[in-house]
């Protein structure tokens, strides 16, 4: 099982989690949503469920629940810059098919 992160991915995450001031990690995650189905979700990891993965690269911790690793399974999280947008993007090798919008995703 694996999740990886980019380092920019890493230095957002560090930026954003010296900002709040705690927290072990990001918390990343899927909900059913959308019109393909499924939408990412991303929390603040302040404790670890045991039925939690952690995935540490980069200094940075990501924490994903065991029932959305089926889903999330080898996803590259990274973090762009591109003009006056920027924003988390999840390169995930699972989806079959995205929402026009967007938004949501298949598997």
């Amino acid at each position: 099982m694996s999740v990886a992160v980019t380092e920019s991915a890493a230095r957002q995450i560090a930026r954003q989690l010296q900002k709040r001031g705690k927290g072990l990690g990001l918390k990343l995650g899927v909900k059913k949503s959308g019109c393909s189905g499924y939408a990412y979700t991303l929390a603040y990891a302040d404790d670890l469920e045991e039925s939690d993965a952690v995935f540490e690269q980069h200094g940075v911790k990501v924490v994903v629940s065991e029932k959305d690793l089926q889903f999330l399974e080898g996803i590259e999280l990274d973090y762009r810059k591109e003009g006056i947008n920027e924003a988390f993007r999840f390169n995930n090798p699972n989806v079959t098919g995205t929402c026009g919008c967007g938004e949501s995703f298949s598997v």
